[in-house]
């Protein structure tokens, strides 16, 4: 079995797999009136294919214990996928680029408080992994 370290997230060490959604550091400006402010453009979100749409939805998402055994990654050949916490918990990030009949070499991240994700259209990622 191999291991794997699970890095910090950044926007920098993620990019190759997708976007991290953060306000720190982000595009802001003030709207309504001076009421709000707007972190702008902070992911993309993709649907290509027949009937292609962006839909969102809520997932509510049970602790996992450590060390975790990787046991399935999937991918969304058609869109991509994003996660936006509620709350301030972490979660684990796997992903893995193509490799020569499936899956390639995983990589692992875990989120600080506000951080979310967005994977790139048709990139294998693990299933929503919360940890705190």
């Amino acid at each position: 079995m191999t291991r794997i370290v699970a890095r910090p997230l950044t926007r920098e060490n993620f990019a190759p797999f997708g976007d991290v959604i953060d306000m720190g550091g982000a595009n802001h400006y003030p709207i309504n009136g001076g009421k709000a402010e707007r972190y702008h453009d902070l992911a993309t979100a993709e649907a290509t294919g027949p009937n292609a749409r962006v839909l969102i939805s809520m997932v509510r998402g049970t602790p996992y214990e450590m060390p975790l055994k990787l046991t399935m990654v999937e991918r969304h050949p058609f869109g991509s996928q994003a996660f936006i916490p509620l709350s301030p918990r972490p979660f684990l990030v796997v992903v893995c680029h193509d490799g020569k009949d499936g899956p390639g070499e995983p990589h692992a991240f875990i989120t600080m408080p506000g951080q979310g994700i967005n994977y790139r259209r048709n990139l294998w990622h693990g299933v929503l992994t919360p940890i705190g």
